[in-house]
């Protein structure tokens, strides 16, 4: 099966935030076609190659719902990914997420 699911990637710096959209290929945990907001790559470099940078997280959506998973950044290859344990885990709260009926306000 090919499911390749859009989300939105943070990359938390002591100091604020860098965003990006990507591509999650639920099969193999790939983040692929990664642009970042307001963020230059070239001539910045991947935020994870920072001092100050604290962690990267995903979302994923659906409506006003959304899902918050663990995203490692490798600022060695610029490449974004799911571990597979973590994938695991997203997978099953995905299927929640979009087998859900629509919400009605609130959270």
């Amino acid at each position: 099966m090919d499911l390749k699911l859009p989300i939105i990637i943070v990359d938390e710096l002591s100091d604020g935030e860098v965003r990006a959209h990507g591509v999650l290929d639920l099969a193999s945990g790939d983040i692929l076609d990664v642009v970042h907001e307001d963020w230059d790559r070239v001539t910045r470099g991947l935020p994870a190659e920072r001092e100050d940078y604290e962690f990267s997280s995903g979302i994923l959506r659906k409506g006003d719902k959304e899902v918050e998973f663990r995203v490692e950044a490798n600022p060695v290859t610029g490449q974004y990914s799911v571990t597979p344990s973590e994938l695991l885990e997203l997978k099953g709260r995905a299927a929640k997420l979009f087998t859900a009926p629509p919400g009605r306000g609130g959270r």
